[in-house]
């Protein structure tokens, strides 16, 4: 696949209004074209313009991941939901979230921006919902057996009623097929971020979704993360990388992008929430992508 993929490389860089439409993939009643490739690669550029630095092969292949597994998610979608649509509301408040992302004020901004990439807001609008209506599947399906140590956190967070450690973070959350690998694939990553830098390589090598945006995660504060976590990065300074840290739906690697130190009284409520809410999400995108390999196994892939 990757050799008859690299033959359509040229089509989708191309800045040429007449490219010939080729059909890539098959999955499903689903195709995948060298324009759907194309496009894929000017959203994922709008989320992260490190990617500009990569070659042309490594460009190829993230953007024809990032569409395959789009189209997968779409697909079990439509067995689940009647339509592709969500609430109005909330998909501004995604967009919004998108473009603030970019340092832009406005929907407005935001439409000429996409202009620059030759996007619509049409196509991002699709995208969202995509993810949006994903996530809701995956909240239906799990969200019963989700587990949260609610006392371990009102007990953390209790400790930091007058200092409170904040992290920027940044991720990569890869696969491994046993234990013994971890090392090998932590130290070709580590490789890789040397030579193009954490971003570019959380677009390589990560499945989480932030892939799309460099691995960013924002600001985390210290009671927010679990003791295995913590462990690892709290002697970590600005700059530093983690050793790998085995969870249950992968091994990740953490970058601490800054660090800060709030010595005012904090809303323990608040801290509670967020903690409640980031337990949550890591739980939740553990059977996101147990339940997306699931249905990608079973799936009738052409291409």
């Amino acid at each position: 696949m990757k050799i008859y993929l690299f033959i359509f490389l040229f089509l989708f860089i191309s800045e040429s209004k007449s490219i010939e439409t080729k059909i890539i993939h098959k999955i499903q009643k689903e195709i995948i074209t060298n324009i759907d490739i194309k496009n894929e690669l000017k959203f994922l550029l709008i989320l992260n313009n490190n990617l500009k630095e990569l070659d042309k092969e490594k460009l190829l292949n993230i953007s024809n991941l990032s569409i395959v597994n789009e189209t997968i998610k779409k697909i079990e979608i439509l067995k689940n939901f009647k339509e592709m649509k969500i609430n109005d509301d909330y998909l501004t408040f995604l967009l919004s979230n998108m473009y603030s992302k970019l340092n832009l004020k406005s929907l407005d901004e935001f439409n000429v921006y996409l202009i620059n990439y030759d996007l619509t807001l049409e196509q991002i609008k699709k995208k969202e919902i995509i993810e949006a209506l994903w996530n809701k599947l995956i909240i239906k399906k799990y969200s019963s057996l989700i587990t949260i140590d609610e006392e371990q956190i009102k007990k953390e967070i209790s400790k930091k009623k007058f200092q409170s450690k904040n992290y920027k973070l940044s991720e990569i959350l890869f696969e491994i097929k046993s234990k013994e690998d971890v090392e090998k694939k932590y130290n070709t990553i580590i490789e890789s971020i040397v030579d193009l830098g954490f971003e570019n390589s959380a677009s390589i090598y990560s499945f989480s979704k932030s892939s799309k945006i460099g691995g960013d995660i924002g600001w985390v504060c210290e009671s927010s993360l679990n003791s295995r976590i913590k462990k690892k990065i709290n002697t970590l300074e600005i700059g530093d990388i983690s050793r790998p840290i085995i969870l249950p739906n992968g091994v990740l690697i953490l970058k601490v992008v800054d660090i800060k130190i709030l010595q005012s009284n904090i809303n323990l409520d608040d801290e509670y929430k967020k903690a409640v809410d980031y337990e949550r999400n890591r739980q939740l995108n553990q059977y996101s992508k147990i339940y997306f390999n699931k249905n990608k196994k079973n799936l009738n892939f052409d291409g």
